[in-house]
């Protein structure tokens, strides 16, 4: 059994050789952590903060959520940390302060629902089938007034989608298969996307029928996947985002003998952990 995520399945489809390095020979990514994901990892850590708060019948102060927001900040801070344009760390830094002053005013005092946070799932996605997809909600919100279930998930990115990325979505439909299997299948799921740099949110549907033929197609990709022989590189303009591209051979590069003899041998026996975060 080999678990997947959407994550997994979308480095496969991007390219090959990328999916082989990362899933299969389990190299170590050559690139470090940069200051985006730094901002949108600290940024999670206190929204999800707030809300376990909320639930324990808490609402802290705006005050009390940029505090915790600069601990996280400073803990997780290191020098290897990589900023490559003319913003400074500070300049970073106060981007997610005002991304929660907003998202704060906006939601306070917060009383939509919310069942959990950081919310584990599992898709099943036909009988019998030998593989597994798991994924990760930021929050899981029951809405009682219109007696629907919604699946939030935070977005710090710098730049907002056209509307027919959100219609076409994977990530969060694919939640919403498991949510529907926990709660029944005629319970509307609501997909919820928090676009934190322009304070909005964007929401999106799926029919069951959508779903029953996006569990068909994750079903024919794993499949693909799994019957793989050969993983050329596909060399795109999306390989100046890859963190494989120093290591590519499609531009000329190759994998340091260093990292080749001290990488950790899979496992093939051995569930891999997935971390489904943004």
């Amino acid at each position: 059994m080999t678990l997947y995520s959407h994550s997994r399945i979308s480095a496969f489809e991007q390219c090959r050789y990328q999916y082989k390095l990362k899933y299969l020979d389990k190299i170590p990514s050559p690139v470090k952590k940069t200051v985006e994901a730094h901002l949108g990892e600290c940024v999670h850590d206190a929204l999800e903060w707030l809300y376990k708060n909320v639930l324990q019948k808490h609402v802290p102060e705006m005050d009390e959520l940029i505090e915790k927001y600069s601990l996280v900040w400073q803990e997780k801070y290191t020098g290897e940390i990589v900023i490559v344009n003319n913003l400074s760390k500070q300049d970073y830094f106060n981007k997610g302060i005002k991304f929660l002053v907003d998202y704060y005013a906006k939601h306070h005092p917060f009383d939509d629902g919310t069942l959990e946070t950081e919310k584990k799932v599992w898709i099943n996605l036909e009988k019998n089938f030998p593989h597994k997809v798991i994924g990760y909600i930021d929050r899981l919100v029951y809405n009682k007034e219109k007696n629907e279930y919604e699946i939030h998930d935070y977005k710090t990115a710098n730049t907002l989608p056209d509307r027919k990325k959100f219609e076409n979505d994977r990530q969060l439909a694919l939640y919403s298969i498991a949510i529907k299997e926990t709660y029944g299948q005629e319970k509307p799921v609501v997909l919820v996307w928090h676009y934190l740099n322009y304070n909005l949110k964007i929401i999106s549907k799926r029919t069951n029928e959508q779903l029953e033929n996006l569990k068909k197609e994750i079903v024919r990709q794993i499949n693909e996947i799994e019957s793989a022989k050969e993983f050329p590189p596909n060399k795109s303009v999306l390989c100046n985002w890859c963190e494989y591209k120093q290591y590519c051979k499609a531009w000329g590069n190759s994998i340091p003998k260093e990292i080749l003899e001290m990488r950790i041998k899979p496992d093939v026996n051995s569930k891999e952990k997935i971390n489904e975060k943004h």
